[in-house]
């Protein structure tokens, strides 16, 4: 377990609110997600479902496109919220999307309404991850 420091608790309070706004009347699991640039600037997503599942867009990547649209291309922190007793870690697709705007060291975190903090690197979330590195045919693989 992390605790919630004071440099954390703009991002688990930001992603706090975002799970407010969580559109999740199928699964009843309301997720909000803060991201944080490399300005400081913090941007929000909420998870919103579909009654076409496979339409469902999860929260990390709705707070990660939102600091894309502002044109924010590298996030230094991202807070996972849940309302829940259990620390949920990102989803697989949303672990690929991590890894493509954080660096591998990276502290991903998950919090919940108790206020308790769980924390992995990016690299550990997702090892041997597949990033824009490959597709410049360069043969360093990202390790920092």
């Amino acid at each position: 377990m992390t605790a919630l420091t004071p440099e954390l608790e703009p991002l688990y309070q930001a992603a706090k609110a975002a799970a407010d706004q969580a559109y999740a009347p199928y699964s009843q699991f309301p997720v909000g997600v803060a991201v944080r640039a490399q300005d400081g600037r913090i941007y929000t997503g909420c998870n919103v479902e579909n009654a076409s599942y496979g339409a469902t867009v999860c929260a990390e990547r709705n707070a990660i496109a939102a600091g894309v649209v502002a044109g924010k291309r590298q996030f230094d922190a991202l807070m996972v919220y849940t309302p829940q007793d259990k620390l949920t870690p990102p989803c697989g697709l949303c672990r690929q999307v991590i890894a493509e705007f954080f660096l591998p060291n990276t502290n991903i975190y998950s919090s919940n309404h108790l206020q308790q903090l769980q924390s992995w690197t990016v690299q550990q979330l997702l090892p041997d991850a597949f990033t824009p590195l490959y597709l410049a045919n360069s043969t360093k693989v990202p390790t920092e």
